[in-house]
């Protein structure tokens, strides 16, 4: 038995009937073809995942289609205005923040949110704001720069 969902996913609404245990990461991928966010260890442990429901964040893999029904979701493909990248985009650009990208996605959203509570950050706060979200390839360090340059640029 399906179950009707309105979802506004990055300022578009998104009507579907879904099966009542589709996870809300697939039904961004699957029915909303939103690939940017990555479905990683699908036990809220690694952060890949990490979208913005209703402005918090939240591991898209522990979450079901249907609890977000009525939510505003913001994905990392819905950051950019007018072709601009967010700031916390353009400091994972500038400062080498990434590098196979699959933690990515999920390091900027918990970035975007993280900022939006503390505009002014020091590292250890940033430290421990990313600390849910795994990176296997980069060692954080450029991951900070990248959440503290965005800060300096002080427009999220």
């Amino acid at each position: 038995m399906k179950t009707p969902v309105k979802i506004r996913v990055n300022g578009t609404l998104r009507e579907s009937e879904v099966e009542p245990r589709l996870l809300l990461v697939q039904f961004l991928r699957e029915v909303c073809g939103l690939t940017g966010t990555h479905i990683g260890c699908e036990t809220g442990v690694c952060g890949a995942c990490t979208i913005l429901v209703d402005g918090q964040a939240v591991k898209s893999c522990t979450m079901l289609a249907v609890q977000a029904d009525g939510s505003e979701v913001t994905t990392v493909e819905g950051l950019s205005r007018n072709g601009k990248l967010h700031p916390v985009q353009e400091g994972f650009w500038e400062c080498h923040g990434l590098q196979c990208g699959y933690c990515t996605p999920g390091m900027i959203m918990t970035a975007v949110h993280f900022l939006e509570r503390n505009a002014s950050p020091s590292r250890d706060e940033i430290r421990h704001a990313l600390y849910g979200n795994l990176c296997r390839c980069t060692g954080y360090s450029h991951i900070i720069d990248a959440v503290e340059h965005a800060a300096k640029k002080g427009k999220t």
